[in-house]
């Protein structure tokens, strides 16, 4: 299994970030996918699944109506739209196997920081 995270980077809050996540060694397009991430000194947070489709998306309350979970199998590459960024957002994202809707989630990438400044 091989993830890498890109996209992140240095926003002010209320811009927008998209990530994407290049997946390969595994069978994508029937592997449901999500993003968690870990904030300065806390541990690691679920932010969003989706289903191996991509019919079923589940997001973490703390970002619903802002981020929009997204894949296209064809690319084998998970996406994460994130608008109305807040300074809390702040974190390592990762992309991650399984975790459709919640913490059930298994191998992750490295990571891309996104830091949201006031």
């Amino acid at each position: 299994v091989r993830l890498v995270e890109s996209g992140g980077g240095s926003v002010q809050a209320g811009g927008s970030l998209r990530l994407s996540c290049a997946a390969s060694g595994f069978a994508f397009a029937f592997t449901d996918m999500c993003w968690v991430r870990q904030a300065p000194g806390k541990g690691l947070e679920w932010v969003s699944g989706i289903s191996s489709g991509g019919m079923n998306t589940y997001y973490a309350e703390t970002v619903k109506g802002r981020f929009t979970i997204s894949r296209d199998n064809g690319k084998k590459t998970l996406y994460l739209q994130m608008n109305s960024l807040k300074t809390e957002d702040t974190a390592v994202y990762y992309c991650a196997t399984g975790g459709r809707s919640g913490s059930d989630y298994g191998a992750k990438g490295q990571g891309t920081q996104v830091t949201v400044s006031s």
